[in-house]
């Protein structure tokens, strides 16, 4: 979603010549990818060397199952004007080989080319591929089929949650989660949220702001959100696009500057009960993944890194919690089980937790589903969503997965997606697959990878190992049969990867 530079364009066409395995048979299954879709991207630029700017992009295609995109639009936001696209019309090409991998050409202003993995579901997960040469832009994304009868202010109503995070101008994370209720007419109120602004943490009792769906053919809208922080009044402005009633991709189209962060995530309608939530609104395993960004000296390094953790939480409905959690940041890991601790929850879905020495919060979209924040350091940001019923076992996960690493947090982190397939077989399981790499210096296309994993219902259900090419010597997290989540302990530049069918 970026120009190349001459240098640039030469090292991609060289890379492309280099692996004609990215794709077999290209385009036999396009009609995998047809209808309407809304789409969100998190990333970075980079001129050169270390350095990188935030940039994020929301928009939206559709897709006629042979291979063209029409109806496309797309905003985007990063450091500088000509980083921001507004409203930007796009048409495009696709083709998806018989493995479900992808590779998808936008018609934007300096271009942009993607490599994605299909799901069952008809949904996907991409990256951008077109960096080279040091240059370019790098990160990843999801694709989403849409509701166009949704495309209307008056179909936003009720409440929401809400989680948005990413980086300012000078790198400095920022995140917020909250909560608000629409009324379907372009005026939220009983708005609430906790803001982390690079380690100072806030929490904002009471706001009220606006929205409007300004276009009812392609779903876009906008939001205005004015909290006050720490005693600071903040505009927020975003650009939203609308995937159903219950769901929009949102990014901030503010100027990024060094005190003002891209911020870019989405809004989850509330399944709020009769009464409210409670504490009985969390009564079981709640696998959480967690992203943040730490500023220098994490894992024995001087510059910042990513700080990922993913786990199982485990509320028992009156106020008591548990967890075990896997946490790595920039290669220095830490593993905890059953970490003892209590919780409280507001009738709006706010969630507060005591874990040991640490408070943690989470705003509720349901039952055992939520938006996390952490008030740390590295703004720790992410979900939670409710475990299956268990016991997991190895056989739990098998079949055929589409793979992606989600919220790159520094320039250093392998973003990739893929097709993988797990066999399911104890005690021993073993994955396989062919995935796709984005990076600054080049793509990496139709890599076979592979490992093993072994997955347990005890001591904490739906944990296990993986060790091989796909993450490293790692955690895996069980969510159910069709979704689970690894965290690398050995990566320097972690990630939290999630595979779904």
């Amino acid at each position: 979603m970026r120009k190349l530079n001459a240098l640039g364009i030469m090292c991609f066409a060289f890379v492309l010549a280099s692996t004609g395995r990215a794709q077999a048979a290209p385009g036999v299954n396009d009609a995998e990818l047809k209808g309407d879709y809304a789409f969100t991207f998190d990333g970075m630029t980079t001129g050169g060397g270390n350095n990188s700017t935030p940039f994020a992009a929301v928009g939206r295609f559709t897709s006629d199952g042979a291979g063209n995109l029409t109806n496309g639009e797309l905003d985007t936001n990063g450091v500088g004007l000509p980083e921001k696209l507004i409203a930007q019309s796009f048409t495009g090409t696709y083709s998806i080989g018989a493995d479900n991998r992808g590779v998808m050409n936008l018609n934007i202003p300096g271009g942009g080319t993607l490599a994605f993995a299909m799901m069952a579901n008809g949904n996907a997960k991409f990256v951008e591929i077109d960096a080279a040469g040091g240059h370019g832009t790098v990160g990843s994304g999801a694709m989403e089929k849409v509701d166009t009868t949704a495309y209307s202010t008056a179909k936003i109503t009720g409440d929401y949650a809400f989680g948005v995070g990413g980086l300012d101008g000078s790198n400095n994370r920022t995140a917020i989660a909250g909560r608000f209720t629409a009324n379907g007419a372009g005026t939220f109120t009983n708005g609430a949220a906790d803001v982390n602004l690079s380690g100072m943490f806030s929490t904002l009792n009471v706001f009220s702001g606006s929205y409007m769906v300004t276009d009812g053919a392609t779903g876009r809208g906008i939001m205005n959100m004015p909290p006050v922080v720490g005693g600071t009044p903040m505009n927020l402005n975003f650009v939203f696009y609308l995937v159903n009633a219950g769901k929009v991709f949102a990014m901030e189209m503010d100027a990024v500057t060094p005190l003002t962060p891209l911020l870019n995530g989405a809004v989850l309608q509330q399944q709020t009960p009769i009464l409210g939530f409670s504490n009985a609104s969390l009564n079981g395993g709640m696998v959480i993944y967690l992203t943040g960004r730490a500023g220098s000296g994490c894992g024995g390094g001087t510059g910042p890194a990513p700080n990922v953790l993913a786990g199982l939480l485990t509320p028992d409905g009156i106020g008591t919690v548990s967890l075990t959690y896997d946490q790595n940041c920039g290669g220095a890991p830490t593993s905890v089980t059953g970490l003892p601790g209590t919780y409280s929850v507001t009738s709006n879905g706010r969630a507060a937790f005591r874990l040991g020495g640490a408070y943690v919060v989470a705003y509720m979209v349901s039952a055992n589903q939520a938006f996390f924040i952490v008030p740390d350091s590295s703004v720790l940001f992410g979900f939670a969503e409710p475990q299956a019923v268990g016991p997991f076992t190895n056989s739990t996960v098998k079949g055929s997965y589409g793979g992606s690493t989600t919220t790159p947090a520094t320039l250093g982190v392998a973003i990739f997606s893929g097709e993988f397939t797990a066999d399911g077989a104890i005690p021993t399981g073993n994955i396989t697959g062919t995935e796709d790499t984005g990076a600054a210096s080049g793509p990496t296309l139709g890599a076979t990878v592979n490992a093993t994993y072994s997955i347990s219902s005890s001591p904490t259900n739906g944990r296990g190992t993986i060790a091989g090419s796909i993450g490293g010597n790692g955690i895996i997290y069980g969510i159910s049969a069709s979704k689970f989540v690894v965290v690398s302990l050995s990566d320097p530049n972690p990630a939290v990867l999630i595979f779904e069918q």
